[in-house]
């Protein structure tokens, strides 16, 4: 893949009979892609935790109990004692990557603390893990028909309903995912 080809801030949708359940019916947002590999948060895989515990359990204290009830979401199966923020951009935080011109990824404490007093982005996703994948991978995957991709919404990202996010990353290009079968795909 050439420079331009790269999904960088795009969604990639798992195709129905994508089986592996890491990765079975969810959108991963890419913040990064290039010849090295991928790197995804998935976006639709809420774990039982709420921010509030993650706030407890690095002893960050609370101004906006609002921020408290946010999900957690499972990013991914890589490293998934890690947390990562995919927000809309703002601020100067220690560890951040600019995705696009209005989304970035950070994984410092200090955008948790924004968050915490009510200073942080208005738009968030805390995540535990990613997706990852090695030199090609990506590509070989897509090739075979296990994901599908769109331009990254950020209405499906931060405001739709965490269970319709797959089928609605997906209509942003027309396609109506649950109608989809085996076959469907690149060609």
């Amino acid at each position: 893949m050439n420079q331009t080809n790269y999904l960088n801030n795009q969604f990639i949708i798992a195709m129905p009979m994508l089986a592996d359940p890491n990765f079975f019916h969810t959108v991963a947002y890419l913040c990064q892609h290039n010849e090295e590999g991928a790197l995804g948060i998935v976006i639709n895989r809420a774990t039982d935790m709420k921010l509030g515990e993650i706030f407890k359990q690095m002893d960050i204290k609370v101004a906006t109990p609002v921020s408290s009830e946010a999900p957690v979401y499972a990013g991914g199966p890589v490293h998934q004692e890690r947390g990562f923020v995919v927000h809309t951009s703002c601020g100067a935080w220690q560890a951040t990557m600019a995705v696009s011109e209005t989304i970035s990824l950070t994984t410092s404490r200090d955008v948790l603390e924004a968050i915490a007093a009510g200073e942080g982005p208005e738009h968030y996703l805390v995540a535990l893990g990613y997706a990852g994948w090695g030199a090609g991978q990506l590509e070989k995957e897509i090739m075979d028909n296990a994901w599908l991709n769109s331009p990254c919404g950020k209405k499906v990202m931060f405001d739709t309903p965490i269970n319709l996010r797959w089928s609605a990353a997906a209509e942003q290009i027309g396609i109506d995912i649950n109608k989809l079968t085996a076959p469907a795909g690149h060609g």
